[in-house]
């Protein structure tokens, strides 16, 4: 029969349809006195897969009313009820669905989880079956247009849910946590359920930072899954088969004119994660705009979650490539928080109870983040590189003074190498900033900050930090007779600093030319769709045409011509694993809500 959808299915009585058996509450009588016919007849109707929506708001309405009954003796009659397809139906069975388990979880709190594990199955799209020249193949419905409304619904659900009981919070993280579906899905499924995760914080805030945690932490299995050098190949290899085809049709210019250019990523884990990344950056928007406007309050909200997840996974995590410009992107809303960024890295450097992994990591972001953040203006770079240069100096007069001789031993200085590079790093991306109108003033300081002390200390950073840093660093202050490295360089070239690697085979002796296993986290940005946020931000390398290099006697070269970075190949790759560290809506862009948000009256207010 017709449902009326302005009918006030609340204060009607059951609607006349075809079924068997009594009544639940009769069913429920009988079940009591060892009755188990009608009982197990009426599991089978609500598992027919060709159920009425008359007959499920006629059952849900009878189980209501007798909701009280359903004690744990009648689980599996539950699960059935839980296993109902609800979603997707119209909007009377949706309201009597909710209903019924807002009923459920307040009377009987022990089926919570299993409702809350019911609705977040909804989270991603369905699996369904399709038959492809005689076999079957499952996959995700990715191309469903009421994919919006369905999480519509189970978020409207999970939302009452959680107004029901208080404590859903603290059962439903175990829950989203083991849901998250494998990292080898389907970039579809892993963005539907991002999306609907980060929906969650917004009428559940009190767990985003575990949410966050969650996602991030995924995203970071992603991340070093796919190291820059493979998916700089995987671009290379397509860019090269493109351009070979079109070569076929070079007698025909209008067929390779209309070809469509790639928007997406070659890598299938670079593919994934740029998905995300692209969810998690809309929602970092959204949460801390309001009508375009910066919203303070929340923004500082946010930044205090995502410092707290930066500080617990990405910290820790050797080589990470992109996941880490959330952070980036954040602190490009204002410079203060720019600054408290900065002031955090500073913090975690200069404390000595931090893990010498962990100081080094934060200076390698220290030095990375001043040199490619755009948005950072030039005095609060000098500001920095004299908190940096007035620590290293600082610690050169406490080794002078030591009675104890002093050595180039990274194990014992590694935060001060560290340090060091951030500062030559540092130097070599901004130093045209620094010169640009007053090149006098500018030189001076440079002079003020004594870098030929630095170079030239017992400590000799020159030998630990990276060549391509070094020789960069030595062409520049040469240029600007700020220091002369070369005779430092030369000397250290001569004494190649061997490294111990144990292995199942034996000791070996090798040369290393990274042996602070530095990387830089904010070097160039690969990922495509996600980039278009992150490229007006980001201060890339400008080749120093007018400087002269002096190649070192190994043989390394300076710079690239067709490079964006002079770094370009000495960044340490991941290898597929993680570990720690020794030292307005676009089309391509949207935020969670265009996935279906909440309505107006779930939706909780900041």
């Amino acid at each position: 029969m017709d449902i009326d959808g302005g009918r006030d299915f609340l204060l009607t009585p059951p609607m006349k349809t075809v079924r068997f058996g009594g009544t639940v509450a009769e069913t429920l009588a009988k079940y009591k006195q060892g009755d188990l016919s009608e009982y197990e007849l009426l599991k089978h109707q609500l598992a027919d897969p060709e159920i009425k929506d008359a007959q499920i708001i006629n059952w849900l309405q009878e189980f209501r009313s007798c909701v009280t009954q359903l004690n744990k003796d009648h689980e599996q009659l539950i699960y059935t009820v839980l296993r109902l397809p609800w979603v997707g139906r119209s909007q009377a069975v949706v309201d009597e669905y909710i209903a019924f388990l807002s009923n459920l979880v307040s009377a009987q709190t022990f089926y919570l989880c299993s409702c809350l594990k019911m609705v977040v199955s909804h989270f991603i799209p369905k699996r369904v079956t399709i038959c492809e020249e005689g076999v079957d193949i499952s996959d995700s419905d990715d191309e469903d247009e009421n994919l919006p409304r369905h999480f519509d619904q189970c978020h409207q659900a999970l939302q009452l849910i959680s107004r029901y009981v208080t404590s859903t919070s603290r059962f439903l993280m175990p829950i989203l946590q083991e849901n998250f579906p494998f990292v080898q899905k389907s970039s579809r499924v892993l963005e539907c359920y991002v999306h609907n995760l980060l929906r969650v914080t917004m009428y559940i805030p009190s767990i985003r930072r575990d949410v966050l945690e969650i996602i991030i932490s995924k995203m970071l299995k992603l991340d070093v899954s796919a190291s820059r050098s493979d998916i700089e190949e995987a671009e290379e290899s397509t860019v090269h088969k493109q351009q070979e085809e079109e070569g076929l049709f070079d007698m025909d210019e209008d067929v390779s004119g209309d070809q469509p250019s790639r928007t997406g990523m070659t890598h299938p884990m670079a593919e994934r994660l740029d998905s995300l990344m692209v969810v998690l950056l809309a929602y970092i928007r959204d949460v801390c705009h309001d009508n375009g406007s910066l919203h303070i309050d929340r923004t500082k909200e946010l930044y205090k979650d995502l410092l707290s997840v930066f500080d617990k996974v990405i910290l820790p995590t050797h080589a990470s490539c992109h996941v880490q410009y959330m952070l980036f992107y954040l602190c490009s809303f204002r410079l203060a928080l720019a600054e408290a960024f900065l002031d955090h890295l500073w913090k975690i450097l200069l404390n000595p109870s931090q893990a010498a992994v962990l100081r080094q990591a934060a200076a390698g972001y220290l030095g990375s983040f001043l040199a490619r953040a755009k948005f950072i203006p030039v005095l609060t770079v000098r500001a920095c590189l004299d908190l940096l240069i007035s620590w290293i100096h600082s610690y050169i007069d406490s080794q002078d003074s030591s009675d104890k001789q002093t050595f180039c031993d990274i194990s014992l200085h590694g935060p001060f190498y560290s340090a060091c590079q951030a500062v030559f790093y540092t130097l070599i991306f901004r130093h045209r900033a620094m010169l640009d109108g007053n090149m006098k003033k500018g030189l001076e300081y440079l002079q003020s900050l004594n870098l030929e002390r630095v170079v030239m200390c017992q400590l000799n950073p020159l030998k630990v930090c990276l060549p391509t840093v070094t020789n960069m660093f030595a062409a520049i202050t040469r240029k600007y007779q700020v220091v002369f490295c070369y005779n430092v360089i030369e000397r250290n070239n001569r004494l190649v600093l061997p490294v111990v690697r144990r292995s199942a085979g034996g000791d070996t002796v090798s040369a290393n030319t990274n042996p602070l296993d530095s990387f830089f986290p904010f070097d160039p940005y690969l990922l495509k769709r996600s980039g278009v946020l992150i490229e007006p931000l980001y201060q890339v390398w400008e080749d120093l045409a007018d400087t002269e290099f002096v190649a070192s006697k190994s043989g390394q070269q300076a710079s690239r011509d067709d490079e964006d970075d002079f770094l370009c190949g000495v960044t340490p790759n991941t290898e597929g694993i993680m570990g720690m560290t020794p030292g307005s809506y676009d089309s391509s862009l949207r935020s969670p809500s265009s996935v279906g948000s909440p309505p107006v009256s779930f939706q909780k207010i900041f």
